[in-house]
């Protein structure tokens, strides 16, 4: 038993001699307690009148033992943080908040705080292994006077236990969550506070900040590219522009939480996170699941079964929340404007603007030539399988705004990417940030995969055809067929906003040959480009109605223009063809051949008409047909060539609300639609959505009569009031791409009279 006796004692007087020593290292900062014992204290406990005086001594409050008891991030949604932090839109109790930017928090002590001798220091780790000279652990000092740019903070107040201080971060901070511990020296003793999940900080990117790379200087700008959760996305042709609005949802609960799972799934350092050019190029990559199983499979071939239909698709969010909740599982099916959608919640989330943009006649360059080319044998019909370039009716993909420290001065500001797998970048499936200053001036030497996005807009058009060795000889070159109507949503409204003089100078100017020359100048087949030859006789095809109805017959015009002063006759071939929104040829439905004879001077107007009968079974989504066109002109050789595509219009679902909307009471909508087909629809399924409305619903209605009209009645319950926007799609294997919205705007709940 006397042996024990001495460290019996030394629990006594830990006060007086106890020492904490903190380990530190690059993997964090650990708290370990090391007592020592000096000789003459252990000596020493024996007599009577040290004992009697250690017993009697008071406690120095200054040099009591120091220790957080409570942290207060001051996170409500209402609250100070998150509304100067533009972050109070996000539906979430946690503590969200911009880089580069200020923020309060309130520490509770286990006594009063003396900044005198006491010393305090936060700590922030983010990632599996931070490490200070990565930037993923982070030691926030306790200063005088905060300068700004940096990791710091400074006490501001003092309320008895409790301490305010306030937080800098620098605008180049790496994003993500971060895990907050205090650690506090009180002289004798050092405790690192517990970690807690309620107090984790996510960082998000600031475009409000003028030192961060994706800043940008208008309010209105950014109101609607960072904070505007709900967009339009145009499709269509370009002579046929449709429009369909999308819930982005970027603030919706759990959606940010998933932003950052995707970052952290696709592998990447989170030291690499701060860095715009780097994150935005990651996400292109997991938006599809080509390499790294991300978020959308791809699907253009029709056959959907054992996934959902691109075209049903009216949001993100349930996208989302899908891949997340089934463990990083891909999501079937999407399209380009299914991942532009998804790109643009992620991208906002995140906080880079970005904004969903729609190319109508875009090309897809498989080899590098920067052209498109178009292969015809003997008798000029196409050769499908030689025909691997294509011109997509439109293509979606996205702008973000930021600088561009990795390039020369002036390419900052818009940038393409586009997670729609198309072509791979440095060996993975993604494509971006391009410059749009690149692009517009065929600077395709710069980064990243600015040759391929420069043809999608402005590459010319070659027509070879097949001679009787085998070779191919350069018959045609179309230098205005690429890039029209380039459209995103405009700033505070719901209109058509037309970009494309950010992607291109105005077609035919000598800035715009410039271009084109300059970049295919990089391509592979730079000998092709060179100028064309006179031509006498032209070819253009006009529709007769705005917009051909599904179910009906299409009736189209070929016009033929002699300019010379001779007769000129035309052997003209066509054939109309079902395509894939994407240029891709799925079935010829008609071929003719017409011999026609053209007056010096003069116009020939031919007219062509297409049978429902001939379409009706082959149709794919978008319901998308082209009607290519090729001749040779007797008298001079001159070959004619041209392909026009055009679709079917599908009808809108009508959404009514009956009644009014309250916050968490009932409200009551009608849906109206009448089936536009000579032919029964089997197995309709109705998708209804709206933020602050409704989750995604889905419900099967069963089977709509030939030229039917139905009515659906739906109740809802909204969580949020405002104005608001109701979606509503149909979908069955006979009828796709048929949308309806309506704005509805949400009472807040209404107070209890007394």
């Amino acid at each position: 038993m006397p042996r024990f006796l001495p460290y019996v004692f030394l629990y006594l007087i830990i006060p007086e001699v106890m020492r904490s020593v903190s380990s530190r290292s690059a993997l964090g900062r650990f708290a370990s307690v090391t007592l020592e014992v000096e000789e003459d204290a252990v000596d020493k406990r024996d007599e009577p009148e040290e004992k009697e005086e250690e017993t009697t001594d008071e406690k120095n409050p200054e040099t009591e033992f120091l220790s957080v008891v409570s942290i207060d991030l001051m996170k409500s949604q209402s609250g100070e943080n998150r509304t100067q932090h533009r972050t109070n839109l996000y539906q979430s109790e946690d503590f969200i908040i911009r880089r580069g930017q200020n923020f309060q928090m309130w520490i509770t002590m286990s006594r009063v705080f003396n900044p005198s001798t006491d010393k305090l220091h936060l700590e922030l780790k983010t990632g599996p292994l931070p490490k200070v000279s990565k930037g993923t652990h982070v030691i926030i000092p306790l200063v005088g006077a905060l300068e700004g740019n940096r990791w710091e903070a400074a006490l501001v107040k003092q309320d008895g236990e409790r301490i305010k201080l306030s937080v800098n971060s620098p605008p180049t901070a790496v994003v993500g969550r971060y895990r907050l511990m205090v650690e506090t020296d009180c002289g004798n003793s050092i405790t690192i506070s517990t970690h807690d999940y309620s107090d984790d900080i996510y960082l998000l990117f600031n475009p409000w900040c003028k030192e961060d790379t994706v800043f940008m200087d208008s309010e209105e700008e950014r109101e609607e590219y960072v904070l505007n959760d709900i967009g339009q996305i145009y499709y269509g042709t370009e002579r046929q522009i449709g429009v369909q609005t999308w819930n982005y949802g970027q603030f919706d609960e759990g959606i940010l939480a998933i932003c950052l799972f995707l970052l952290d799934k696709s592998g990447t350092p989170q030291s690499a996170w701060g860095d715009p050019v780097n994150v935005v190029r990651v996400i292109s990559a997991m938006i599809n699941s080509q390499d790294d199983r991300g978020v959308l499979t791809g699907n253009w071939s029709g056959d959907y079964s054992g996934g959902t239909r691109p075209t049903t698709w009216s949001g993100s969010v349930e996208i989302l929340n899908e891949y997340h909740t089934n463990g990083g599982t891909p999501v079937k099916y999407g399209q380009c404007w299914v991942f532009a959608g998804v790109f643009t919640t992620v991208l906002r989330c995140l906080g880079i603007p970005s904004r969903t943009v729609t190319n109508f006649s875009s090309a897809h360059d498989t080899d590098v030539s920067l052209t498109t080319d178009v292969y015809l044998d003997e008798d000029m019909d196409p050769i499908d399988d030689l025909n691997t370039d294509s011109i997509w009716n439109f293509h979606v993909w996205n702008d973000c705004w930021m600088a561009r420290p990795d390039l020369p001065p002036g390419y900052g500001g818009w940038q393409v990417v586009d997670a729609t797998p198309q072509e791979t970048s440095q060996g993975t499936f993604r494509c971006g940030p391009a410059s749009l200053v690149a692009i517009r001036n065929g600077h395709v030497f710069l980064k990243h995969d600015s040759p391929f996005v420069f043809a999608e807009v402005n590459s010319d058009k070659i027509y070879w055809q097949k001679n009787a060795d085998g070779t191919f000889t350069r018959i045609r070159t179309e230098k205005r067929t690429v890039g029209h109507f380039i459209s995103t949503k405009s700033v505070g409204s719901d209109e058509r906003n037309d970009i494309t003089h950010l992607y291109k100078h105005l077609e035919g100017t000598e800035a715009e040959r410039i271009a084109v020359e300059t970049a295919c100048s990089y391509g592979s087949k730079a000998e092709a480009f060179s100028s064309s030859t006179s031509e006498d006789v032209s070819v253009e095809v006009i529709m007769n109605v705005e917009d051909p109805k599904m179910g009906q017959d299409v009736s189209l015009t070929i016009k033929l223009q002699n300019s010379s002063s001779e007769k000129r006759e035309v052997f003209l071939h066509s054939r109309v063809a079902v395509m894939y929104y994407t240029g891709v040829h799925k079935i010829t439905v008609r071929k003719d051949v017409t011999d026609v004879i053209i007056m010096p001077n003069k116009v020939k107007l031919l007219e062509w008409k297409l049978k429902y009968e001939e379409y009706k079974d082959q149709l794919v989504d978008q319901a998308a047909l082209m009607l290519t066109l090729s001749g040779r002109v007797e008298e001079t050789q001159q070959v004619l060539a041209t392909q026009f595509s055009f679709r079917l219009r599908t009808p809108d679902l009508l959404i009514l609300l009956i009644g009014k909307a309250e916050v968490g009471e009932k409200m009551t909508v009608k849906i109206l639609f009448t089936n536009p087909l000579p032919q029964e629809l089997k197995n309709v399924i109705f998708h209804v959505e709206g933020l602050g409305i409704t989750a995604a619903r889905k419900i099967y209605f069963g089977d709509i009569g030939i030229h039917a009209s139905v009515s659906l009645t739906e109740q809802f319950l909204p969580t949020l009031p405002g104005k608001r926007k109701l979606l509503a799609s149909l979908d069955c294997e006979e009828l796709t791409q048929v949308h309806g919205v309506t704005n509805i705007t949400v009472e807040a709940k209404s107070s209890s009279a007394p």
